[in-house]
């Protein structure tokens, strides 16, 4: 039997064990079907219920918008496999090809994938972290539990940890004008994931938003009351504060035990596997059988010399999910690397954080565009001479262009992009003499969601005509497509809204155009930020006062989007 034949009888045959039925694990699914896969499909993990989205448990689930049992991870297609949840595995036996179970059952499998991922590391001290009132936040029922104690509306919250959750968490505190402390035993928060120099940028903006940031401390004691609840923390300065609400936020630990002694290379740091997401043994050598994907994965990264790179990052577990699919259904000579740039955001205090790269691999750093003080700037990272990674606070629409420098190796430090330079212009499809440029949907949008821009085109066309510029969605449409649940993917989705400007019609209708599609826009002088004085946005053109465009970035957005769209508010029955 040839070797094609004996692939594609795997594929109509074989049999793939899943262990860890979360993102990674889920969509590794989905492509398996995708690729062909006909064979059996086993899911395998340790939390009850259906794969649920994790970053919108730090971000809105805890501040209302979404509740946590409406973070259920939309299915792409029908995976028809036989799901084993609430029994995690045990151990690894690949002598006989089992995933061993926790109630002592064995799973059979041809292939597997490894995406158990990460938990929330816990408070040390069993006792105090079992107080009422102490929280971590990694599952759903977490959030919800931390959601309730914060709009109980209490003293105060101590966050131990100033990480990117410890960072959002306290910003939502802060938004509910609650009293937070925030303790961080690095110089700063953030300086574990983005470096010192925007380790003091945050420091300074926590202070400002009224945060008791304490740095270089720790939390030497959670001291608890006759009822059992939480009541007050002790430093190593030798400092306490009461507080009647803790967040352990110390970071994650992954989820490897049950691997210690199956012959895989494993570690604190995940499960060491190779670009193609191919697990090692203990030797060093690749394993044929064994993939690994999602936060678990520890993979070299050829951008980056080849290093292991451990990544907690949503985008990074889809990625790397599509590769391992199609890697175990595929010939050796057809498999794929996983190649990708790894991207981030985190939005806290009102500053829109994104980064691409990874700037811990880095040993200088340098701010190319922005104002520091006023928090709306990109600074690049740089390692030996070349470029490695950028962050943007409130500046995202330059990231594409430092991703391509990061690609390509570009020299440290690079020069500042230009709005002209071939890399960071605008670029617009031309589907009809008039008008000569056509706004177009991003990757991620249904045919639905592309609008016409009516102000000044970024191509230089003065806009469409008026009569082009209504709104043609129904009320369910939009409802449809705001729909979290409705969304394949649903979180691009809401970060590219978060940050697209809406315009009012004359006819009481709204346009919502791309971010993309009109960052030359946002930047004409003639054009308002005034959400009191919204107007047809043919006002840029015709010289009235107050043209309609909203140009700031989020979460600002959402507030005045709130303010004059009543589709991204509480829903009436007159919306509708």
């Amino acid at each position: 039997m040839s070797s094609a034949d004996t692939l594609q009888g795997f594929k109509r045959d074989g049999r793939i064990v899943i262990v860890g039925a979360s993102l990674a694990g889920l969509r590794t699914a989905e492509a398996l079907r995708d690729e062909g896969f006909t064979g059996s499909l086993t899911m395998i993990g340790d939390e009850l219920g259906e794969p649920y989205d994790r970053p919108p448990l730090s971000k809105q689930v805890l501040t209302g918008w979404v509740p946590a049992g409406g973070t259920k991870l939309p299915r792409r297609r029908d995976i028809d496999a036989e799901w084993l949840l609430g029994v995690p595995a045990s151990g690894l036996d690949l002598a006989t090809n089992q995933v061993l179970l926790a109630d002592g059952r064995g799973v059979p499998f041809d292939r597997m994938l490894i995406s158990t991922g990460v938990r929330a590391r816990p408070w040390p001290v069993e006792a105090e972290a079992a107080l009422d009132g102490v929280f971590v936040v990694r599952t759903r029922e977490d959030a919800e539990g931390l959601q309730r104690a914060i709009a109980a509306g209490p003293s105060r919250v101590l966050i131990i940890g100033a990480g990117f959750t410890g960072s959002e968490i306290a910003s939502i505190c802060r938004e509910r004008d609650i009293a937070v402390t925030v303790a961080e035993l690095a110089p700063a928060p953030l300086v574990g994931g983005l470096g010192a120099m925007i380790g003091e940028v945050a420091a300074d903006m926590q202070r400002a938003h009224g945060v008791d940031l304490r740095c270089g401390v720790k939390v030497t004691q959670l001291e608890g009351d006759a009822q059992g609840r939480v009541r007050r923390a002790h430093f190593s300065d030798g400092s306490a504060v009461d507080a009647d609400v803790v967040v352990v936020a110390l970071g994650g630990i992954r989820n490897t035990e049950w691997l210690r002694d199956s012959g895989l290379a494993v570690g604190m740091w995940g499960v060491a596997c190779d670009a193609g997401c191919r697990a090692f043994d203990l030797n060093g050598l690749v394993t044929d059988d064994i993939f690994v994907a999602g936060d678990v994965a520890r993979s070299p990264n050829p951008i980056y010399e080849y290093r292991f790179i451990s990544l907690e990052h949503w985008a990074n577990a889809v990625e790397q999910a599509e590769i391992a699919a199609h890697n175990m259904v595929s010939a050796q000579a057809d498999r794929w690397p996983h190649l990708s740039i790894p991207t981030f955001w985190s939005i806290q205090f009102g500053v829109n954080i994104k980064s691409v790269g990874v700037p811990t691999y880095a040993d200088e750093v340098v701010v190319t565009q922005g104002s520091v003080p006023d928090h709306r700037f990109v600074a690049a990272y740089g390692y030996q001479g070349r470029v490695t990674a950028a962050v943007s606070f409130n500046n995202a629409k330059w990231l594409d262009h430092y991703r391509q420098l990061i690609e390509t190796a570009a020299p440290f430090p690079p020069p500042a992009p230009r709005p002209t330079s071939p890399s960071t212009r605008n670029r617009c499809l031309s589907t009809s003499p008039a008008p000569p440029c056509s706004a177009r949907a991003p990757r991620w949008s249904s045919p639905a969601m592309t609008r016409a821009s009516g102000a000044s085109h970024p191509c230089g066309s003065t806009g469409r005509r008026e009569s082009d510029m209504t709104t043609t969605e129904t009320p369910d449409t939009l409802r449809r497509i705001l729909d979290y649940s409705s969304r394949a993917d649903p979180y691009p989705l809401y970060a590219e809204l978060r940050k697209t400007p809406v315009a009012l019609q004359e006819d009481g209708s709204y346009v919502i155009s791309t971010y993309r599609e009109l960052a030359g826009i946002l930047h004409d002088p003639h054009l308002s930020s005034d959400v009191r004085n919204l107007s047809h946005p043919m006002a840029a053109v015709e010289g009235r006062t107050t043209p309609s465009f909203i140009n700031l970035d989020p979460p600002e957005h959402d507030r005045l989007r709130r303010l004059a769209m009543r589709h991204f508010g509480p829903r009436t029955p007159r919306d509708w």
